[in-house]
């Protein structure tokens, strides 16, 4: 009788009670932290979507993409009005860019994170926590320049990984990877380049090999990461090997599964015709075709500050597959 005076003549301090009552709960009887590998595949999901399923988030966010494609062609229509009558990069005037255009629209269902040194080596990653949980992943990285940050850090974070490496101007990865025990023997390089088709058999130099080959060479029918940072030679490189998947299906797009979980790449608008709108816009809307998706981007600022007056040609995009049954669309490892 007495607590329900006091309560009743002091609301204010009944109210100061229980939320020290409350406080006092959760430091004396904390709740165990939640970890990746102590819960399920489809709980994770749960948790991490408010307790949707993987499916029908990527569902919503194609359906939201879509209509970002829908007003990429208004824009055309704006500015134009056909592609070919775009200008990347207007001198004066009209207030965009080609990069405006091609917006990473869709939204990753998984954790974000940017992978490797800050500045120029770093890439942005979707689910790295997934490579994680993975007992063993594939990683192919062309162009390393010395710098190994970002390889070094994914082999750090997804101990089941294997990264190869590709780069005809350098003889090894950079000293991240080079000149540590732990990570080395999980780590293979060679100094040969990406290109559209092989041209190493009669001693070219630099060989040049085409990423379908590579693939069966290494005995590889899936990569996890992909990714490519190879000065201009991205477009057509990458082109035919979209173009050799897309002729096994008779022609269909629509039923091309590309054996890659995400895409970490540099786009270099400043070369072979794709530093006009009409041709980097075929190139960019076959990846979406085939089921690529932008999640993030990158200016390049620092080739921008280095060489003043330059236009912002180069741009770091990363994309993540949507079709296939790989970890990022997946509710199991």
């Amino acid at each position: 009788m007495a607590l329900t005076s006091v309560i009743s003549r002091h609301p204010r301090y009944s109210l100061l009670l229980v939320v020290v009552l409350i406080a006092a709960s959760f430091l004396l009887f904390p709740s165990a932290p939640v970890s990746f590998n102590s819960i399920s595949d489809v709980d994770y999901f749960r948790n991490r979507n408010n307790g949707r399923p993987l499916k029908a988030v990527l569902r919503d966010e194609e359906q939201r993409y879509q209509k970002v494609l829908a007003d990429r062609e208004a824009m055309v229509r704006k500015w134009g009005p056909t592609a070919d009558k775009v200008t990347a990069f207007p001198p004066e005037h009209d207030f965009y860019t080609m990069w405006d255009f091609f917006i990473p629209a869709f939204q990753c269902p998984h954790h974000t994170e940017r992978i490797g040194t800050m500045g120029d080596g770093g890439k942005w990653v979707c689910g790295i926590e997934r490579m994680a949980q993975q007992p063993s992943c594939v990683v192919y990285s062309f162009g390393i320049n010395g710098e190994s940050s970002f390889e070094a850090d994914i082999l750090t974070r997804a101990p089941g990984c294997q990264v190869y490496g590709y780069d005809f101007s350098v003889l090894s990865f950079g000293p991240e990877i080079a000149s540590s025990v732990s990570l080395a023997p999980r780590s293979h390089f060679w100094s040969y380049g990406l290109g559209p088709k092989d041209a190493h058999s009669n001693g070219e130099n630099p060989p040049m090999w085409s990423l379908e080959s590579l693939m069966r060479v290494n005995g590889h029918r899936f990569i996890d990461i992909l990714k490519i940072d190879i000065e201009g030679a991205e477009f057509e490189s990458l082109g035919a090997f979209v173009d050799s998947l897309i002729a096994k299906k008779g022609g269909r797009e629509e039923d091309v599964v590309l054996p890659i979980g995400q895409l970490q790449i540099e786009i270099h608008a400043r070369t072979g015709g794709y530093d006009t709108f009409a041709p980097f816009k075929q190139w960019w809307e076959k990846l979406e075709r085939v089921g690529l998706r932008p999640f993030w981007t990158e200016p390049n600022l620092v080739y921008v500050n280095l060489i003043r007056g330059a236009r912002p040609d180069l741009v770091e995009y990363s994309f993540m597959n949507i079709r296939g049954d790989h970890a990022l669309v997946s509710e199991r490892v």
